[in-house]
Parts: C-alpha cells; structure tokens; sequence
C-alpha cells in the first residue's frame, strides 16, 4: 500500500512480486516501474515505448515485434512469460520503496526509500549467479548492495561470493542508443550467463 511521507510525496511500494522461474540463470533488474498510466500490462517493462521487450524479441526470435500481442497494441504477457520461463530469466527491480520527486518516470527523479533484499531475493534462485542491471540508477543501488564498484557500461564485476553483476544500457526511449546496439549488449550478457537460444 502506497503512504505519504512528511512533505505529501507519495512512497509508492513496487506493485509486482519478482518474477523467478524455475532454474533462473540471470536476474534482470531495472529500477521501478512507471505510473500506472503508462502500463500497457501488469508486468515488468509494461510502458510500449520501452525497447525492453523489443529487444528481447529481436534476441530470440529476430524479430523486434515477436513479443507484441496480435492487437498491436500490447504486449503478449503469456508469450512473454514462457520465453522467460524457458531461457532461466529472473526479472526484479532494485527500488522497493520510491518516490518520485517529480512524478515521471525518470530515474534522475527517483529516489529509493527502501532497496529490495537482494540477498532474500538470491536466495530463492540457487542456480542464479548472474545480476544485469538495465541502467545507471539500478546499477548504483546494486553496487550498494553488493559492496562493488559500479561497472563500465557492458561490462562486469564479481562479488565475493562470486556473483557476476553487469551493467546494461537502460532500454528507455530516453536513452540515446538504436534498439539494435542495446540487444548486442544484451546478447553478449545472455551469452556469458550461460542463456541459450541468442539469435542475435
């Protein structure tokens, strides 16, 4: 339940549970979703100006469009989560509290109240040993959390633990780099975390 804090910003909580299929190879975290008014479904990366699920379908079907519903117009949740489901692919955000100090959706606007447990969250995928993080933002807060330098761009840094921590470009619109070169970024981690089925 969201709640305000003493100035009247709303603290919204994250509206989804983490999406953890059996045998998850590779967590994919991003930093919290938009306002629901943007949602195109009641799923991660749900905003269809996002390049997330574009990319994704470039990925592992070759085609930018394989993951939109028949309509056009949304996505196709069921295709999606059996793509998930079959490629080992956690998805989470790194806020689990946040407001939102200009009411966008921008991450230069967001602030994390609360981190989710990242610890609790590894726990329940034991064959997870590969965190991505799709931005500057979640890359910071992962960073935090893990006691690690934050990564260049595309590339990687180990925890104590062992646990591979990449950082992603973000797929947000906003975020000046054509859908191709993004899905080459992502490709290359899908690659390294032992994903198979890459057409990229």
């Amino acid at each position: 339940m969201n709640t305000s804090d003493n100035n009247g910003i709303e603290i919204e909580e994250h509206p989804w549970e983490p999406y953890i299929p059996d045998g998850a190879k590779v967590l994919v975290m991003g930093t919290f979703p938009p306002q629901a008014k943007r949602w195109s479904m009641d799923f991660y990366y749900p905003n269809r100006t996002n390049d997330f699920w574009y990319m994704m379908g470039l990925i592992f079907f070759g085609d930018r469009k394989a993951l939109l519903a028949t309509d056009g117009r949304s996505f196709d949740l069921a295709r999606i989560k059996a793509l998930l489901d079959e490629k080992g692919i956690a998805l989470n955000d790194t806020g689990r509290k946040v407001r939102r100090l200009k009411g966008n959706a921008s991450d230069k606007f967001l602030e994390i109240v609360e981190p989710v447990p990242l610890d609790d969250l590894l726990a329940r995928m034991p064959e997870c040993h590969t965190v991505a993080t799709t931005g500057e933002k979640a890359a910071g807060v992962v960073a935090a959390l893990t006691g690690t330098d934050v990564p260049k761009m595309g590339e990687m840094v180990t925890d104590s633990r062992g646990l591979h921590i990449w950082r992603m470009p973000s797929t947000s619109r906003a975020y000046p780099l054509k859908l191709e070169k993004k899905a080459e970024y992502y490709a290359r981690l899908f690659h390294a975390a032992g994903v198979e089925g890459v057409r990229f």
